[in-house]
């Protein structure tokens, strides 16, 4: 079954704009200096789900492409000032994409809802982040 035939797109195109301003604001944030930031749980979170939701996309016939993976590259080059803190978000995403080619193999109505948790989840992390003085 084509995810977007029975989600449509504007969910995966709503997630996406909001990653993109996301990236934009997490941008302007990340001149400030050192390792740490008190929004990285959030931030790593967020890579971790971009990473499920690449592999569960393209499981499911999305034809997403390199969507969601160009997203991640997108936060990674705003918030990887440093070697390690983009080793951080690469490992996050990393994660996430094997956690669940682990459990699916094949596009199925479970697939199909946790792509939908995870784009709604995705969606209130970029909000929440977007509010971070």
């Amino acid at each position: 079954m084509h995810l977007t035939a029975r989600f449509g797109p504007s969910r995966a195109v709503l997630a996406a704009v909001a990653l993109a301003c996301l990236s934009a604001s997490v941008a302007a944030q990340s001149a400030a200096t050192g390792e740490s930031k008190p929004y990285d749980d959030r931030l790593l979170r967020l890579s971790e789900i971009l990473g499920a939701v690449h592999y569960l996309r393209e499981l499911c016939g999305a034809n997403d492409g390199q969507t969601w993976r160009e997203r991640m590259q997108e936060l990674i080059t705003a918030e990887g000032t440093s070697a390690l803190r983009r080793a951080r978000l690469t490992r996050s995403f990393n994660q996430g994409y094997r956690s669940y080619s682990r459990t699916y193999s094949a596009c199925s109505p479970s697939a199909q809802i946790a792509i939908n948790r995870f784009v709604g989840e995705a969606s209130q992390l970029a909000d929440l982040l977007l509010k971070v003085p």
